[in-house]
């Protein structure tokens, strides 16, 4: 097959971003995308996922999917941005997202459907999501959080927050409906694939010294991953999870942003509207729908 990764770094945030492309079918899937946010000002921007519409444009793709890993608690998502440019699109999560939302929305105060209506998809273990005519699979990898899943395509395999690069670990586990035990078992599911597969990161933390990386091979997390190697048991790696989540502070957005993604990228108060505007600004609905 003939899969283009295409990654985008949004530096405030440590997050990776895809466009995963089938450059002969003309098509691409969108995999987490950022919306900007500051917090101290709680002025959002879409400058981040602007580059990624420049790309779609440049290829002349047409995007078929916004695929989200998870309910991420560390930045906003530009899924309903991205939604109100290409129209056409489907956004996607995993299906364990009904339960996230029937255990948060109540402590967010909001009243909002509790089944995963605001997502165009709810994706289950196992099923085929395809680009084009490249079909990849899902894979749920929970643990971090339930809704948590993987998408594999084409030797390449979006991690979302399971997997770091092999010097900063694994994901935490410690927010709400997390389970240590659970990503354990994830991560193992993930380490029975072939050796030369390509893990595509959500998040990459480099010490100094380091370039940023936004894929690790298999093989290489087996050996060297700090947190989780191949020989690592559920025990060693549950008391490690737990004493590591213990010392570890609370995201800084994670006030804003599980809320907005909780609710598929649905951005609260007056910030909606703003975003809507810049999409309809931007000028691409008309060349998404119809490429």
């Amino acid at each position: 097959m003939d899969l283009i990764v295409h990654p985008f770094y949004d530096a405030a945030t440590g997050s990776w971003s895809y466009v995963l492309a089938n450059p002969g079918a003309r098509a691409c899937a969108v995999v987490d995308p950022v919306l900007d946010y500051d917090p101290a000002t709680g002025v959002a921007g879409t400058a981040g996922a602007d580059r990624l519409i420049e790309v779609v444009r440049a290829n002349g793709y047409t995007v078929e999917w916004i695929l989200e890993t998870h309910v991420h608690a560390d930045h906003l998502s530009a899924a309903r941005y991205l939604k109100d440019c290409f129209v056409c699109a489907q956004v996607a999560i995993g299906r364990g997202v009904v339960d996230m939302q029937a255990r948060l929305l109540p402590e967010f105060d909001l009243h909002a459907p509790a089944d995963g209506r605001q997502f165009d998809r709810l994706l289950d273990d196992g099923e085929r999501v395809c680009v084009g005519h490249t079909c990849g699979r899902v894979m749920a990898t929970p643990g971090h959080t339930p809704a948590c899943v993987s998408y594999l395509f084409d030797g390449h395999v979006v991690v979302g927050d399971t997997l770091f690069a092999p010097d900063a670990g694994t994901a935490r586990c410690d927010f709400p409906g997390g389970d240590a035990g659970a990503l354990y078992r994830s991560l193992r599911r993930l380490y029975e694939l072939p050796g030369d597969a390509r893990l595509l990161l959500c998040h990459d933390y480099p010490p100094q010294g380091r370039d940023r990386r936004f894929w690790v091979r298999v093989a290489e997390q087996r050996s060297d991953n700090r947190m989780m190697r191949s020989d690592t048991t559920p025990e060693e790696f549950v008391a490690a999870r737990r004493s590591r989540d213990a010392t570890l502070g609370r995201p800084a957005l994670i006030d804003v942003a599980v809320p907005a993604n909780l609710l598929g990228g649905i951005l609260p108060g007056p910030v909606a509207p703003a975003i809507q505007a810049a999409a309809k600004a931007s000028g691409v609905v008309a060349a998404s729908a119809g490429s």
